[in-house]
């Protein structure tokens, strides 16, 4: 079974990049470009990884990633927090399971990624 992982990311460049290189690290990935979109297919779905952004439209990626650690069928998914922000990226320490300050590189995603995927 292919691991499943969100990328929750507005910027449509960034969203390309972090896509294929989550692919590479393989999952299938879902690209979700609204805060409101990904908290319906939250509902939808148990990804194993969601990569997030912080700044998105409609509901921040703050919100997003309380509502999955609130949620218990979210239990075993992993968050990689990905921002521009430092100031909101040390504030995730601790909290989400990888947090990435961007620019973030094609290689490093996939690296990351490849070692949160859940062993078969």
């Amino acid at each position: 079974m292919t691991a499943l992982s969100l990328i929750i990311e507005d910027d449509e460049d960034l969203a390309e990049i972090f896509s294929q290189a989550v692919t590479a690290a393989g999952y299938q990935t879902e690209v979700i470009n609204d805060g409101l979109v990904a908290q319906e297919r939250l509902k939808q779905v148990v990804p194993d990884v969601v990569v997030l952004d912080m700044h998105i439209p409609h509901v921040s990626g703050d919100k997003l990633f309380v509502q999955i650690r609130a949620d218990e069928r979210l239990n075993n998914t992993r968050v990689v927090v990905a921002t521009a922000d430092a100031q909101m990226g040390e504030s995730m320490w601790g909290k989400a399971d990888l947090v990435l300050i961007k620019p973030i590189s094609f290689t490093q995603l996939r690296d990351l990624t490849a070692r949160l995927r859940p062993q078969t």
